[in-house]
């Protein structure tokens, strides 16, 4: 009796726009009050460390939410590079708040996204026809 695999398909599922819009709003938010508590070094909060948490968190969300909408349009290659990018630069930004050297904060930031990079790139490359 011969059996035969299933045919293999890629299905995206399809997302309501509300989880498109909520989902990046909320990591956006997370993002800037993590990004405003660094840039505190434990002294009081200001002014200047709200306004650099809310432009960050509206960056990080608006960043997000293009990589996003324009993600499922790439090839793989360039999907993954994408999303390593955009991981890198959030990682970067983050890690320089903290007064680390710029030469550590690059060399940290090429490690993160080298590592998206294959992670990404291997779950993409393994699950698309």
């Amino acid at each position: 009796m011969a059996h035969t695999a299933p045919a293999r398909t890629t299905h995206h599922p399809t997302i309501p726009l509300k989880a498109k819009l909520v989902l990046p709003a909320l990591a956006g938010i997370v993002y800037g009050l993590w990004t405003s508590g660094i840039d505190r070094h434990a002294g009081p909060i200001t002014g200047w460390n709200v306004l650099l948490g809310v432009v960050s968190a509206l960056a990080f969300a608006a960043a997000a939410y293009g990589v996003h909408a324009l993600a499922p349009r790439l090839p793989r290659e360039l999907r993954a590079a994408t999303w390593a990018a955009f991981a890198g630069i959030s990682f970067g930004f983050i890690y320089s708040l903290t007064d680390a050297g710029v030469v550590k904060t690059v060399c940290l930031s090429l490690v993160i996204t080298a590592g998206v990079l294959a992670v990404v790139f291997y779950r993409y490359y393994t699950t698309e026809d």
